[in-house]
């Protein structure tokens, strides 16, 4: 579920793609489940488990989304009580970044890491934080919300450029860039957000002590900007000698999977769900 589409697919508990398409996402919470139920009976008796993946904060034990991230309509609405009473089999429910993560652990460069994490890079930043070779999702299903990191104190922590969210902001530096496209400010304005992205790394990484930072969102397929934020985390380590000597820099790559993501850690969820 996104805040401009709706992407469903038809999968094998292998993970193969069957069917996929995408709806656009409604502006209401009666035609937005009404437009869930159209693909579930578009494939009814098909399917034996529903896998959601949601902006939000998500209660993955009782399946409530909480907030809903753009689509704030989607506050308190239960996929048991909705899509899992229509058609009565298993549902399973994850934040969207999260779900990346747990694509990224099943197939991806997560796959064998013990402690790592994932961080999209989009109109925010989410994340996911595995350690012990498990998802993290913390006391009430916050963990990773990495959005709501401090990262620039003198705005004021009232105002959200205060925060990693938007601090680090794909979408937003790739407009400031665009305004300043032929300028050599163009080149400044994405060296600072790589700058950005390296120290809220470097936080983290003080935090979990990680083997692997993958990241992801739209932005990740650009190899430029991997190399540059593992320069910038160099340099950083470089800077204070103390610092260089104490944090182990994680390997930082780019996610292995990019449109199809959310399904396949969607999916992994669910499957997860089923064998407890």
């Amino acid at each position: 579920m996104g805040g401009t589409n709706v992407k469903y697919a038809l999968m094998d508990n292998e993970g193969q793609l069957l069917e996929k398409g995408k709806r656009t996402s409604a502006d209401n919470l009666d035609d937005f489940v009404a437009a869930l139920y159209e693909v579930g009976d578009q494939y009814k008796g098909k399917f034996t488990g529903i896998a959601v993946c949601a902006p939000g904060k998500i209660d993955t034990e009782k399946m409530i989304i909480h907030y809903g991230g753009a689509l704030t309509f989607l506050d308190g609405l239960n996929l048991e009580e909705t899509l899992g009473s229509r058609y009565g089999v298993a549902v399973s429910a994850e934040n969207d970044a999260k779900a990346a993560a747990l694509c990224e652990q099943w197939l991806g460069e997560l796959k064998g890491v013990d402690i790592g994490a994932v961080m999209t890079l989009g109109t925010g930043v989410g994340g996911g934080i595995v350690v012990g070779g498990k998802l993290l999702h913390g006391s009430s299903f916050q963990a990773g919300e990495l959005s709501w990191m401090i990262t620039n104190q003198e705005a004021g922590l009232k105002e959200m450029a205060a925060y990693t969210g938007a601090r680090c902001s794909a979408v937003r530096m790739v407009e400031r860039v665009n305004q300043e496209l032929g300028n050599e400010e163009a080149g400044k304005i994405f060296r600072q957000y790589c700058l950005d992205v390296a120290v809220m790394i470097l936080n983290l990484q003080t935090v979990i002590n990680g083997e692997k930072v993958v990241i992801g969102g739209g932005i990740s397929a650009q190899e430029i900007l991997i190399e540059e934020i593992r320069r910038q985390f160099g340099e950083i380590l470089q800077d204070n000698p103390i610092l260089g000597q104490q944090v182990i820099p994680p390997e930082i790559v780019a996610a292995k999977f990019r449109n199809d993501t959310n399904h396949y850690g969607a999916l992994f969820a669910l499957l997860e769900g089923m064998q407890k």
